[in-house]
């Protein structure tokens, strides 16, 4: 009896060793899936990277672009303005820092100095490794003083200076130029271009629900990012107004840096503040005002990050803090600056995604932030309870 309940039990054991197999298969193949795009796109990041940051921009455009065909603008003109609108801030940006930044380069040994001369203790630190360093060198005799000059190669590159140049900026170029043809193309095509394709590769009955869910990331992370573009901007310019109170040299640089520095969730509130704390250190003599500038900034930080980004943005697109600096740290590894740029877009893209998704609910709870209740029970949030209340019976949540 015993060896006739085991055959009969061998049959549903051998279908679970099968089925177990054959997930393990199948999770070793989505792994090497996953590995295979990542070195792909660490490879050919100068091919896939304005077509990146393009896709961003279009949905960030995208509302205003549809906004006026509902006027019965034509895309491609409203596409076109946006686009010279947005590059022409960017460039007027990029100008008004040019000067000051130039200055600042330029006083950078002397700013070294005078920061080492007024933190004594690190000043002595510094020296110490250098000497440490110095005697490390010394000892492993790489280099005497009286050693010969290594001869010059004897076949140099003797091309004048527009071709070194025109062969530094040609991919720069490039991709500049990539990015805005495709951005033109993805605001110019809209809505009607996206059901095209997407009929193209899915059923009519899966088509609608695809269509849904792209419009919703469209909408959302546009909106998401326009309101944080405006948010960014009110800080820069209190930051701005903040910095001149306080006797800061060129304020509104640190107003334009930290409005920048602010698309980058956390870390670019901590760069901020780090940049205007160790000019207020070169600029006065007293630690008071140090501190007063450094107070002032990181007031402004926390009713921003606290208040404000809550208020206006809410916590339904919020991610996971510990996911957001894994974004950041492996967008920068793959992509440079243009990883971390992408790498909040991407997260806030991906829980959009999950929450229209059949079965997403799981990724959404990875992706959601660890706190979450109403912002007016949260930290800073209590204190200003009625404010926040009157805010948000006055502005439409997003």
């Amino acid at each position: 009896m015993e060896a006739g309940k085991a055959s009969a039990a061998d049959p549903k054991s051998a279908a679970g060793r099968q089925s177990e197999s054959h997930f393990g298969r199948l999770g070793a193949v989505t792994w090497l899936i996953v590995g295979a795009c990542g070195v792909l796109l660490y490879v050919a990041h100068a091919a896939f990277i304005p077509v990146a940051l393009a896709l961003l921009f279009a949905l960030v455009l995208s509302g205003p672009v549809e906004a006026l065909h509902r006027l019965r603008v034509p895309r491609s003109l409203s596409a076109a303005l946006l686009v010279v609108i947005v590059l022409s801030c960017l460039t007027g940006v990029a100008d008004l820092m040019w000067a000051p930044a130039q200055q600042w380069y330029k006083t950078a040994p002397q700013t070294v100095q005078t920061v080492r001369h007024k933190l004594a203790p690190a000043a002595r630190f510094i020296a110490h490794a250098e000497d440490l360093l110095s005697s490390a060198s010394s000892i492993g005799g790489s280099a005497r003083p009286g050693s010969a000059a290594a001869p010059e190669p004897a076949n140099a590159d003797k091309s004048s200076a527009p071709v070194l140049i025109l062969d530094a900026t040609r991919g720069w170029v490039a991709s500049v130029a990539t990015f805005v043809i495709i951005t033109l193309f993805l605001l110019t095509g809209g809505p009607p271009m996206l059901a095209r394709m997407t009929a193209a590769f899915v059923d009519d009955l899966n088509a609608g629900h695809v269509l849904h869910v792209i419009e919703r990331v469209r909408a959302e992370v546009g909106r998401f990012y326009v309101t944080t573009a405006l948010i960014n901007v009110g800080l820069g310019c209190a930051t701005a107004a903040a910095m001149y109170f306080c006797g800061m040299p060129t304020p509104y640089l640190w107003g334009i840096i930290a409005g920048m520095f602010n698309f980058v969730p956390y870390a670019g509130s901590a760069a901020t503040l780090i940049v205007v704390t160790l000019v207020a250190l070169v600029t006065f003599d007293g630690l008071g005002r140090v501190m007063l500038v450094s107070g002032c900034y990181l007031a402004l930080a926390t009713l921003e990050g606290q208040i404000v980004q809550p208020l206006f943005v809410g916590r339904r697109l919020a991610v996971n803090p510990l996911l957001v600096f894994l974004a950041l740290w492996f967008g920068g590894l793959f992509w440079g600056i243009a990883g971390v740029i992408l790498a909040t877009p991407s997260l806030v893209a991906l829980k959009v995604v999950a929450e229209h998704a059949i079965g997403g609910q799981a990724v959404l709870t990875f992706l959601g932030p660890n706190d979450q209740r109403p912002v007016e029970q949260q930290g800073v949030g209590r204190l200003l309870k009625p404010v926040i209340r009157v805010a948000r019976a006055a502005v439409p949540h997003p």
